[in-house]
C-alpha cells in the first residue's frame, strides 16, 4: 500500500522531459513504478533520477555489475524488497551469474552476522583502521 497516488499519465511536461530522458538513457520504453510514484512530485522525481543517471546509468570509475551489487547490499540490509528486485535484475542482465549471486548473498549475510556481533561487543576501533593514527 502506498502513501501516494501513482501517476499513471504523464501530462505534466516535467515529468514528461524525465520520462524520456529515463527511456533515452535506459534504451528502454518501460518507466518503474517507482517512477510512476515519484512523479506525484516532478521536482523530486526529476532530483533523484539526476542522482541515479550520474551514479548508476553513466560510466564511472566502479563498473556498472559491481554498482548494481552494492545497491543490492544497501538495500538488503535497509529491507527494501523493491530496490532488491530491481537492482537483481539490473546486476543479473549486466551478467551477474548464479554462482556470483550465491557469493553476493554470502557475503552480504557474513556482513550482517558479523555486523551484529561487533556492534553487540562494542569492540573498539583499531588504531591501525583509523586515518588520523597513521
Amino acid at each position: 500500500m502506498s502513501t501516494v497516488k501513482m501517476i499513471t499519465d504523464d501530462d505534466n511536461p516535467k515529468v514528461q522531459e524525465v520520462y524520456q530522458d529515463i527511456r533515452d538513457s535506459r534504451n528502454t520504453k518501460y518507466i518503474g513504478n517507482f517512477w510512476r510514484y515519484l512523479a506525484f512530485d516532478p521536482s523530486l522525481l526529476k532530483d533523484i533520477w539526476t542522482n541515479v543517471k550520474n551514479l548508476m546509468v553513466k560510466e564511472t570509475l566502479i563498473d556498472k555489475k559491481t554498482k548494481e551489487m552494492i545497491y543490492m547490499a544497501v538495500s538488503i540490509t535497509n529491507n527494501c524488497s523493491y530496490c532488491t528486485h530491481s537492482h537483481t535484475a539490473t546486476a543479473k542482465k549486466l551478467g551477474m551469474t548464479p554462482q556470483e549471486h550465491s557469493e553476493f548473498l554470502s557475503i552480504v549475510g557474513l556482513a550482517a552476522k558479523t555486523n551484529q556481533i561487533v556492534n553487540g561487543l562494542q569492540v573498539p576501533v583499531d588504531d591501525i583502521f583509523d586515518e588520523d593514527a597513521n
